[in-house]
């Protein structure tokens, strides 16, 4: 699998990767957990995908499987901030204010929404690595951006799925129930850096500090 990041600058490169994005958010939020969110009967598009959002997408065989959207909590794009932001100020129905305890604006905190795995992947190995795909590219284009942390609004089953692959996920704040798909929700959040898989891979190889045995030469001893 091949993650790819993207923002309105130059999503075009990737042919139709977005869209492709945007119908599966529809498979998902509209069809499956039935959401009340704008879609027609393709895609499913609100209001926080603008030019300040940025997009971390997984591709099979050159398929759109998985991906997530993400933008700085200083975001605004006319009436609107993110998502958690707006939720705080009473903005979203389907969102109770409280879900966060304190309003966070700052460069150094990234929230992550949409965060979506396509039903084609069946085995438990194949979600996961979509899952870490989608989540490492969440962290490049985060720190690429000068962020420290990222925050989401999310079940917490997948908090425990993350804290399997080897992210610090905690949770700030409540949890709630969703009246729309009844399941369990609280604000998660962790700090920008990569899984323990990828981690293990960029790390460099330790030096060796042990001293070097010295061995014998020819000319220990010898006389004129």
């Amino acid at each position: 699998m091949d993650n790819i990041r993207f923002d309105f600058s130059d999503f075009h490169r990737y042919g139709s990767a977005f869209y492709d994005f945007l119908a599966l958010r529809k498979q998902v939020f509209v069809d499956q957990l039935g959401w009340d969110v704008p879609h027609n009967a393709k895609v499913e598009m609100d209001q926080y995908d603008t030019p300040v959002a940025h997009y971390s997408l997984v591709l099979k065989h050159g398929q759109v499987v998985g991906g997530a959207r993400a933008m700085a909590t200083t975001a605004i794009w006319g009436t609107h901030t993110y998502m958690l932001r707006d939720a705080y100020s009473g903005k979203l129905p389907h969102i109770p204010s409280h879900v966060m305890s304190v309003e966070i604006a700052t460069p150094h905190v990234w929230e992550c929404t949409r965060l979506v795995i396509s039903d084609a992947l069946t085995t438990a190995a194949e979600r996961t690595e979509c899952l870490t795909g989608i989540v490492d590219g969440l962290v490049e284009i985060t720190r690429a951006e000068g962020g420290e942390e990222l925050i989401c609004l999310s079940s917490l089953a997948l908090m425990r799925a993350l804290r399997q692959i080897g992210y610090e996920v905690s949770r700030l704040g409540e949890t709630y129930r969703n009246d729309e798909d009844g399941r369990q929700y609280a604000v998660l959040r962790m700090p920008a850096e990569y899984s323990r898989a990828r981690q293990r891979r960029i790390a460099p190889i330790p030096f060796p500090t042990h001293r070097l045995r010295a061995e014998p030469t020819f000319l220990q001893g010898a006389t004129a």
